[in-house]
């Protein structure tokens, strides 16, 4: 006897805004007429909050801010216990997203390491303590729904030499001379649109090996009484390798990975922010970096 299990959504893309309504059908398929003690779906939303092993042990206080926090949570009785009929089985579905307490809104589905938001659909066939119970797991994704671009964007320009990076008066003697100038199109960005900019090397003492983009999420876990700040690495692009002639604009283009970058989120108990860093390696593998604060949003 077997029990195949499917939940099946409306929408292909399984994209979702706050305030619409999940539907979709249960699938059961049975080689032969079963009991059951109940057909369950149940609706979770949870944002997952760890801390860092270089944290733990370091902010106890943090014990109760990195418990789930709980944004979706429903369970309707789709069928009373009885029998299901040999074949298939279909039984439709409805559920509002609308998160009904605190925080009162249903952040984006994100990825993160130590922020993870997700969203769930989870089926369950009931049966005996003799005969093993079947679930199925259905992940979908929310997504904000999309806001107003800004009228006019900022460009930021920004020049890297010896002279501006943090270093002391006798370390920037050692440094081979170089000067870069760019700009960046923005700092505010669209998660559906590039970051993108240029940058140009005027001239360098010691020849480039390469030059790199990297995109870094920077997540925050804890509350009043102290927190856990860590920074990991999304996403690296080289945009220059070995070399590059002098006075020539070298664009900058990358694209926000989907599921891994979401809009900025400041709340009480975590936030994920990002950042950019330009990269530059010399021959001798003498490294600099240049690093900018960027404001991700979902704009029409």
């Amino acid at each position: 006897m077997s029990i195949n299990l499917d939940i099946r959504l409306r929408k292909a893309n399984k994209i979702y805004y706050e305030g619409e309504t999940i539907s979709g059908v249960i699938q059961i398929a049975c080689s032969s007429e079963i009991k059951h003690d109940g057909v369950v779906l149940s609706l979770e939303g949870l944002v997952n909050l760890t801390i860092s092993n270089k944290n733990v042990g370091i902010f106890e206080a943090l014990y109760n801010s990195v418990k789930p926090i709980t944004l979706l949570n429903q369970q309707v009785d789709l069928t009373p216990s009885g029998k299901l009929p040999a074949g298939m089985t279909q039984i439709p579905f409805e559920l509002p997203l609308i998160c009904a307490k605190e925080p009162k809104v249903l952040y984006e589905t994100y990825h993160g390491v130590f922020v993870n938001i997700t969203y769930m659909l989870k089926c369950e066939v009931k049966r005996s303590f003799l005969a093993k119970s079947v679930v199925k797991t259905q992940q979908f994704i929310i997504q904000y729904c999309p806001s107003s671009p800004p009228e006019k964007k900022t460009e930021v320009s920004f020049s890297i030499s010896p002279e501006t990076l943090q270093k002391t008066a006798k370390e920037r003697i050692s440094i081979p001379r170089f000067l870069i100038t760019g700009v960046l199109d923005s700092t505010e960005s669209c998660l559906t649109q590039p970051f993108t900019g240029c940058l140009t090397v005027h001239h360098t003492e010691v020849p480039i090996k390469s030059i790199e983009i990297q995109l870094v999420r920077v997540e925050t876990c804890g509350c009043a009484e102290g927190y856990a700040r860590d920074a990991t690495e999304i996403q690296n692009i080289q945009i220059a390798d070995g070399n590059v002639c002098p006075k020539i604009a070298i664009p900058i283009y990358m694209t926000f990975p989907r599921l891994f970058t979401c809009p900025t989120l400041i709340t009480k108990n975590f936030k994920v922010e990002f950042e950019v860093n330009l990269v530059v390696i010399f021959g001798d593998d003498y490294l600099v970096t240049e690093n900018f604060q960027i404001l991700l949003n979902r704009t029409a």
